[in-house]
């Protein structure tokens, strides 16, 4: 059994190892900063640390003013405050300027449970992809989200980073390569690929080793950046194995099912099918129990695989 660890809580760790070591780094939080796990850096370096009260707004505002004064601000909050109530303040005072700002936002997706539907986050991926300047990641598991947090805090420019609220399956180790634009393969194979992010690339996984108990051969990518895609890696999966599913804990309208759509049919068309929330809004339970109400299971994942090899060219 794998190690099980939240993402927020690899994303406070490193927060407070990147403040040992860069005195640049500052940090802010809209009220929530024990969810969000940034309250480990608020303990060491209280100086450094802001508490914006419930103003998300004015939290993005006064980000891009301490990046114009050479700092690296770290903005959390819950995913559906970070895109929906500071939606206009990231446009035109992060992405629009470039601001070196790093958004992290927690709690995205359908596994915040018992929250219910005003607070999973369902659009946020496809809300900020489609923002120019704004890079989007989306980690799998709590090593590589300590690697994303290291590259985001390196990288020059705005970037949105999704984490959940639950402890997830560890998929990749120290030696797993992270880099911002790059896709990584975590299983080989030939008859067709699963392209997935965040908590899905465990369930894809799972689902792999299913199916070859089955005879069919399933390689499995992690795609880690949403923005920029990696395009290498999905031309090759398009001409090896002949056939994609996409799975994510996200709306299947524009985030990375629209994403890997948009370049297959312009790159490299092969039959495609997209396994996420089927455009509607979430609903409060249980995470475990939601993602087998809305299909997110390995078993979900394997009957995607069948229906898109029955369209695979001979």
């Amino acid at each position: 059994m794998s190690t099980m660890i939240a993402t927020r809580d690899a994303y406070g760790q490193t927060l407070a190892e990147l403040g040992e070591e860069n005195g640049s780094v500052v940090v802010l939080d809209a009220d929530l900063s024990g969810s969000t796990k940034t309250s480990v850096f608020a303990k060491k370096f209280p100086d450094r640390f802001f508490n914006m009260g419930i103003a998300e707004a004015n939290m993005v505002g006064t980000a891009a003013g301490l990046a114009a004064a050479g700092k690296i601000p770290f903005v959390s909050t819950f995913a559906i405050f970070a895109v929906g109530r500071a939606w206009e303040q990231v446009r035109q005072s992060l992405a629009y300027p470039k601001a070196n700002v790093k958004v992290v936002a927690t709690h995205g997706g359908i596994t915040v449970g018992e929250d219910g539907g005003s607070h999973q986050s369902v659009e946020d991926i496809a809300i900020m992809r489609a923002v120019p300047n704004m890079t989007v990641i989306v980690p799998a598991d709590g090593p590589e989200t300590a690697k994303a947090i290291r590259a985001a805090a390196a990288h020059r420019g705005p970037v949105y980073v999704r984490l959940g609220r639950n402890k997830v399956p560890t998929v990749t180790s120290t030696d797993t390569p992270f880099e911002i634009g790059k896709g990584v393969q975590l299983a080989d194979g030939t008859d067709l690929t699963f392209v997935t992010t965040g908590l899905m690339t465990a369930q894809a996984l799972a689902t792999a080793e299913l199916l070859s108990r089955e005879g069919i051969s399933a390689r499995v990518i992690h795609m880690a950046t949403i923005k920029p895609l990696d395009g290498e890696i999905l031309r090759r999966a398009a001409q090896e194995t002949g056939a994609i599913v996409t799975a994510e804990e996200h709306s299947i309208v524009g985030g990375l099912g629209g994403a890997v759509a948009e370049f297959l049919a312009e790159n490299s068309p092969v039959p495609l099918k997209r396994v996420g929330i089927n455009d509607r809004f979430g609903l409060s339970g249980k995470a475990e129990e939601l993602l087998k109400y809305f299909g997110l299971m390995p078993a979900d994942l394997a009957e995607a695989a069948r229906e898109v090899l029955t369209r695979k060219r001979p």
